[in-house]
Parts: C-alpha cells; sequence; structure tokens
C-alpha cells in the first residue's frame, strides 16, 4: 500500500513481527509469525472428518500443516528525501540553490510529526559533499544551508556515488525508509573520480541506483536552448523520470517531489 496524500506516512508490507496485522495467507512452511485466529477458522471445517486424528491424539481440535496460516502485517515507513544539487558554476546556480532551499524547509516542515528525513548533497569543484545529513530537524537545516559552496567543475560522478553510499547507509540504520533522490543537475559532467572518461563514468554510477530499485528523479537544469539531452540519458541510466522546470521556483520544485513521493512504490 502506498501513501495517497502527502501528508501521510507510506504504508509497506513487512516480513518482521512488528507492524499492523491486517490479513493472513497461507503459511507455506513459513512458521515464525503464524495467526492463530485464521488457523482454527481454516482448520473448522475439517473438525469432523478429523474424528479419528482427536482420537488418537487426545486433541478436543485436529490441526494440520495445511491450515497454518501466516500473518500478514503492514508497518508505517518514512521517506528519505535526497537532493543531489550541481553546483558548479552557472548562471542559474543561484536560483538552483534558492530553489532547493525552500524545498528541503518546506517538506522538514511536513514532516514535523512524521519519521520523514531530508538531506542535501552538493558537487562542484573536483568533489562532493553533504551539506545537510539526512534529518527531520528544521533547525539543524537551517543552520546548515546558510552557506553553500559553488562554482567550478562539474564533478557529477561523485556526487552520484555520494549520493548512493548515503542512501546505503541510512537503508542500513533504518531498513524501512522509502529512498528518494533529486538530482538537479544538467548531466554534463567533466571531472572523473577515477580512470574512465567523466560521462561514461557517471553512467555507470548511475546504474546502480537502477540495479538496487532506487527512485530517483532528475531535474534538467540546462536552458532548452542548449540542451543536449544529457540529463535525459543520465535519467534513463538511472532508472526514473527527468523533469524540466520552466521557472525554476522552490514551490514548482516542491510540488514535483510530493508527486514522485506520492508515486513511490513501496518497498518490502
Amino acid at each position: 500500500m502506498t501513501r495517497k496524500q502527502s501528508g501521510r506516512r507510506s504504508h509497506t508490507k513487512t516480513d518482521r513481527k512488528r507492524g499492523r496485522y491486517i490479513q493472513a495467507r497461507p503459511a507455506n512452511g513459513r512458521t515464525d509469525d503464524i495467526a492463530f485466529d485464521a488457523t482454527l477458522r481454516a482448520a473448522a471445517p475439517f473438525q469432523r472428518e478429523r474424528e479419528d486424528q482427536k482420537a488418537q491424539t487426545g486433541m478436543a481440535y485436529a490441526l494440520k500443516k495445511v491450515d497454518l496460516q501466516r500473518k500478514v502485517r503492514v508497518k508505517r515507513t518514512a521517506n528519505l528525501v535526497l537532493f543531489v544539487v550541481d553546483a558548479s558554476w552557472s548562471m542559474a546556480v543561484s536560483e538552483r540553490m534558492t530553489a532547493t532551499k525552500g524545498a528541503i524547509m518546506s517538506l522538514l516542515t511536513d514532516a514535523y510529526q512524521r519519521r520523514d528525513r531530508v538531506g542535501l548533497i552538493v558537487f562542484q569543484k573536483d568533489r562532493a559533499q553533504t551539506v545537510l545529513p539526512p534529518t527531520n530537524s528544521v533547525q539543524l537545516a537551517k543552520t546548515a544551508l546558510v552557506n553553500i559552496p559553488v562554482g567550478g567543475k562539474t564533478p557529477l560522478s561523485a556526487g552520484l556515488m555520494l549520493a548512493y553510499e548515503t542512501v546505503l547507509k541510512e537503508k542500513r540504520t533504518h531498513p524501512d525508509i522509502v529512498p528518494l533522490v533529486i538530482l538537479l543537475t544538467d548531466g554534463a559532467g567533466n571531472v572523473s573520480v577515477g580512470s574512465r572518461p567523466p560521462q561514461e563514468e557517471a553512467g555507470q554510477i548511475a546504474g546502480l541506483f537502477k540495479d538496487d530499485h532506487i527512485k530517483t528523479v532528475t531535474i534538467n537544469m540546462e536552458h532548452i536552448a542548449f540542451d543536449q539531452g544529457l540529463a535525459q540519458k543520465l535519467a534513463d541510466r538511472l532508472g526514473g523520470p527527468c523533469y524540466t522546470l520552466g521557472q525554476m521556483r522552490a514551490e514548482m520544485l516542491l510540488q514535483t517531489v510530493r508527486h514522485e513521493m506520492a508515486t513511490n512504490e513501496a518497498r518490502k
């Protein structure tokens, strides 16, 4: 089950013995979380024909393995929204940062009574850095977002790799979290972290997100007159949609993120 509105936390099926018991299914050999009520109901129609079994065992109620039912549980899960922003030099960098900061603060305000977490990674010059580690603290975000470094080249690969590592770390710490990576870039990386050409390397790292079923959204920051389709190609490698925002405002970015959160598939 997925969230229907942005103001409600997502629900996801869970194999752990935590969460609300909503229904039962045949156990099929899995006996770690038996639904006793459903098991008794499943066996009830066969009690008369099992009189011999009851007589032999002295049981008042005869059960067989085929009767066993296992609980199906659902648990409310938190969302992780990780912004990954190209902070290299461009005419739109100031507008891009302003919109990102506004969207982050709005999402944190929405998440006040929930467990949703928001983080920010920026990449510029020859490195990527975590400006805002995943948090649900509005105060921490306000402090972290005051000064963000900008300018220089575009180490796209470094930004993607740090984002990937951050998501994996969060999933280890919070196994039920549902990640959503928002990448703001024109897709034109020009700095490698290894020996491969920048664009080839970025595409290879992007494939890790797709392979691990990490939901991504690419916001194409290239001006339409100069767009060579690099952001779309990167989005294809990531396995997620690519949007172009005509006017880069916090409200439009927030609306896009909320839409993707609402349609994000629940992870088991």
